[in-house]
């Protein structure tokens, strides 16, 4: 398979379960890096256990996700995905969030995130 619908197809996978809030694990490769959520730490958190514990944190936040934009260039790809985010202190926002990723041997490798960082962890304090 072309390498750019092989990252298409495994994208296309990721976001239709995670926007269901299940089954986007599989695509996962166990050696996962991770970067984002802290614009000041690009250290990345390694692995597909550490990633979906990260995400069950994360999608505790969003009652609807969708993706805006996908460009898919061999093994790498940037996606914009759109965020309906609701926050323990009531306020409730849309917003944008820019997920870039690569693909090594069939799975998802890497992904940093790049969003408004200050915005979301306000709007975490109660």
């Amino acid at each position: 398979m072309e390498k750019s619908a092989q990252t298409k197809q495994l994208l296309e996978t990721y976001y239709k379960g995670f926007a269901e809030k299940s089954n986007w694990e599989s695509v996962i490769a166990d050696d996962f890096e991770y970067v984002g959520g802290d614009m000041n730490n690009i250290k990345p958190v390694i692995g597909k256990q550490a990633y979906i514990e990260i995400i069950k944190r994360f999608s505790q936040r969003f009652n609807a996700m969708r993706v805006k934009q996908m460009i898919v260039e061999d093994d790498k790809a940037s996606v914009i995905g759109n965020y309906d985010f609701v926050f323990p202190n009531g306020v409730q926002i849309n917003g944008n969030v820019s997920e870039n990723w690569t693909v090594e041997k069939g799975k998802l490798k890497s992904l940093t995130l790049y969003f408004d960082t200050l915005t979301f962890m306000t709007n975490l304090k109660p």
